[in-house]
């Protein structure tokens, strides 16, 4: 039994798990993050990855994501424990941190100033990403999930693998500096694998980044590249679609959103390719 306490910052997780394919996924995407369990860790997240049980130990067998005991959505094929980890680290941030506002998007920084993009699904959010990180510099704060604290207004670093699906692992993979694990096929998102965090953003997890543009990108095979501002109540209305917490947040979630867009530039951003998608937050992070 793989058993291993976790500081994925800013939570610090134990992990449990019996599948030798979460001890390599871990071991190869989160090898800072280990520490050594001296009793005096307070536990964000109690996550265990555990086989199915009676037959579907052996016939079909499936993985299952457990926190703190509990057991909040239905098995996967056991091929897919690995990636079931991150999908389960995702629900837990979402639904566990109440004050955080927490929302679905990208996050990158440069120089202390963040570039949010929201995460609508087929937008191409995880390959722009990517691309930032890895071709451009910027430091990744999180791939999937934007971390607001009312505190402060600034934005905090989640640090952890980007994850990609179908064409985009052939794009990213291609990246200098890009290291893919094992491919999974047939998920309920497609084929998926992930791209390590750049080690440059991991040592600089505790950095916390103030939000100056917000893009809303929208990928078009063969797309001619188009910027267009938008308002900031047009962007706010978007976010807060994107908002897992914001109603159990209630006034104070509300009002750190609302200050946060008196720093921001907004803008929608259509692409046709990598390059064009770059080019337009070069243009929008310029202006």
């Amino acid at each position: 039994m793989f058993d291993a306490i976790l500081h994925v910052p800013p939570f610090n997780v134990r992990l449990r798990s019996s599948f030798a394919a979460v001890r390599r996924h871990v071991q190869a995407f989160y090898p800072q993050a280990m520490r050594p369990d001296d009793g005096d860790v307070f536990i964000d997240f109690d996550i265990q990855v555990l086989p199915g049980r009676g037959l579907r130990k052996v016939w079909r067998p499936q993985a299952r994501f457990l926190l703190d005991g509990a057991e909040p959505f239905f098995p996967l094929p056991a091929a897919q424990a690995a990636p079931m980890f991150e999908w389960g680290m995702n629900w837990c941030v979402a639904q566990r941190p109440m004050g955080w506002l927490v929302m679905h998007g990208a996050v990158l920084a440069r120089d202390g100033a963040a570039l949010v993009m929201p995460g609508f699904p087929g937008a191409g959010k995880s390959t722009l990403c990517a691309s930032l990180a890895f071709i451009e510099g910027w430091r990744l704060l999180s791939d999937e999930l934007t971390v607001l604290d009312p505190a402060d207004g600034l934005l905090l670093p989640h640090p952890r693998p980007i994850s990609l699906k179908n064409h985009s692992i052939d794009v990213v993979a291609a990246f200098p500096g890009a290291q893919l694990g094992p491919i999974y096929r047939d998920t309920r998102k497609g084929t998926i694998t992930h791209a390590a965090c750049p080690p440059a953003s991991m040592a600089r997890a505790a950095e916390r980044a103030r939000a100056a543009w917000m893009v809303f990108p929208r990928f078009e095979a063969g797309a001619s590249l188009q910027i267009e501002r938008l308002s900031r109540v047009e962007a706010f209305t978007l976010i807060s679609e994107q908002s897992f917490n914001g109603e159990r947040m209630g006034a104070p979630g509300f009002e750190a959103l609302c200050a946060m867009f008196d720093h921001v530039s907004c803008h929608e951003l259509v692409y046709g390719s990598t390059d064009a998608g770059l080019e337009g937050i070069r243009r929008i992070c310029a202006s």
